[in-house]
């Protein structure tokens, strides 16, 4: 298949997103098949090129995800991660058959100390199987990646011989990861370029990068990268991934908006809805977003220095080198009240970028309605977090209502009513404090073996009324889920991200990766 329209300019980046692949390799961060068709929607709506739907060989659950994806993604290229070996190939083919624009990934190693340790083959046996695998995956897809894991420490004389390679064997797009965030951004400009003046096909595919960030240098070696001649840039959402995560898709896109000057270089990814993506993303996986986070973060168009904000109300331009609508953020803080009607209600949804059912916007306004009566403020993250809280799946699971009763004097209270697949359930149970009463209510309930994990509050807004976000990780018989739960109350959002776990729980497949998952 050709390259479309929009990726024949010679000044085009296709931006890459594997934040359903390698994004979900990082602790706690496992995505259920619900999530990542979201996931995968909300890439497309963005404008990403590539979505990476994850690795169909690890197991059953991410090749039934990777198809579905295939299924649902029409104008994106859906692709498969893959060793270099004829089943993960075979299987990544099967995965992705029902896109409508199909790549394969395969990678190995290429690095000297990978080669030895890891893969324990010569030099030459890794080249026979480049072109071997690269072979067989170009017979079953309409575009071929190859990647050479390790590639920022591999000898550049062999990269050039395995990159060669590559491309004799049919891979459209060479692919050179820094997988562990190891070389600085004049060094990979350098291998960059160094590709381009020494490898004689290298003009028969497009040269990508893939940078980690354990030097926290991910997003300055992709652009570095981009400048020698790269035009794919390999990406995840919010930088999650393996370690210390990926080169973060909103920074890079940013970078190249803000400062065309330097690098007049475009994407096709719609920048407004980044900050939707990434709230989606925070709220899936139950990794927040740190408030000085480039672009993303709470703070990154927050200004509290009496000098800046003297600034910005002369001009904006004095502190601020991007609008908050560039990035899909709203500026005002306080947008809607107990007095608001459904229409303004469902008119901010749609602002926010959410479009509900008449369903889900009935339930949503109500808990709305409700919030705003305990609430004196009222802010877009509330909402933010309260339509997300309402929008998960919980039909197995149903949280009705919640009492709790606290004291210094001796055991907490808890009394909890639920309803399990339409059945009403009550029970009252004590604890050594009210969040442990509130969980043994519902062990009470619905009994269990899954062991906590992980218990944690953010405060969505500022003040003591504040929205509270709880996310809960539960492990049960090897498999781990991670629930959220939001409300003015952090007892019932306590309750709510635990009832979620529960529910992730209850449909949970058995997930086994192999041993190498890394590109």
């Amino acid at each position: 298949m050709t390259q479309r329209t929009a990726t024949t300019d010679s000044s085009y980046v296709r931006i890459f997103d594997t934040t359903l692949r390698d994004g979900e390799q990082s602790p706690g961060c496992s995505m259920n098949l619900e999530e990542k068709l979201r996931v995968a929607q909300t890439l497309q709506e963005m404008g990403v090129d590539i979505i990476e739907a994850g690795f169909p060989a690890a197991s059953n659950g991410d090749f039934e995800a990777v198809q579905a994806i295939a299924r649902a993604v029409d104008r994106a290229t859906v692709t498969g991660l893959c060793r270099a070996a004829r089943g993960d190939i075979e299987r990544c083919a099967e995965a992705i058959k029902p896109a409508k624009h199909k790549r394969i990934h395969t990678f190995i190693s290429t690095s000297p100390l990978h080669m030895k340790y890891k893969l324990q083959m010569e030099p030459s046996r890794v080249l026979e199987l480049i072109e071997s695998s690269v072979s067989l995956a170009a017979g079953l897809a309409d575009e071929v990646e190859w990647s050479a894991e390790d590639g920022s420490r591999s000898e550049h004389d062999f990269l050039c011989r395995a990159v060669e390679t590559a491309i004799k064997a049919g891979a459209t797009t060479i692919n050179i990861p820094d997988t562990v965030g190891y070389t600085t951004p004049d060094e990979y400009h350098d291998l960059i370029k160094m590709l381009f003046d020494r490898v004689p096909n290298i003009d028969k595919a497009i040269l990508s990068v893939h940078c980690h960030n354990d030097l926290g240098l991910a997003v300055a070696n992709t652009l570095a990268g981009i400048r020698a001649g790269a035009r794919q840039a390999e990406c995840t959402i919010n930088g999650i991934g393996e370690r210390a995560g990926n080169a973060a898709l909103e920074e890079i896109v940013m970078a190249l908006k803000v400062r065309n000057d330097r690098m007049p270089y475009t994407t096709g990814v719609d920048a407004t809805m980044i900050t939707k993506a990434s709230r989606l993303i925070s709220t899936i996986t139950g990794f927040m977003v740190q408030p000085n986070k480039a672009i993303v973060g709470a703070n990154a168009f927050a200004h509290e220095s009496g000098i800046h904000q003297d600034g910005m109300l002369k001009h904006a331009g004095t502190y601020e080198i991007m609008t908050p609508a560039s990035v899909g953020l709203t500026k005002s803080n306080l947008v809607l009240g107990k007095h608001s009607g459904r229409a303004a209600f469902r008119s901010k949804l749609k602002e926010l970028g959410y479009d509900l059912g008449d369903n889900a916007l009935n339930d949503a306004f109500t808990r709305f309605k409700d919030l705003a009566d305990k609430k004196k403020d009222v802010f877009d993250d509330d909402i933010i977090a309260l339509v997300d809280d309402e929008v998960r799946d919980h039909e197995h699971v149903k949280f009705m209502s919640l009492q709790v009763t606290a004291s210094s004097h001796g055991p907490s209270m808890a009394g909890l009513e639920i309803i399990v697949d339409g059945e009403t359930k009550r029970a009252t149970t004590s604890g050594t404090g009210p969040v442990d009463a509130v969980f043994n209510a519902i062990k009470a309930t619905i009994p269990h073996d899954a062991s906590l994990l992980l218990y944690q509050v953010h405060a969505v807004t500022s003040g003591t009324d504040a929205q509270a976000e709880v996310t809960v990780r539960l492990e049960e018989a090897g498999k781990t889920v991670q629930g959220q739960g939001s409300d003015a109350d952090t007892l019932v959002a306590s309750a709510r991200a635990y009832l979620h776990a529960l529910n992730k729980l209850y449909v949970k497949r058995a997930k086994t990766a192999p041993a190498a998952l890394s590109a």
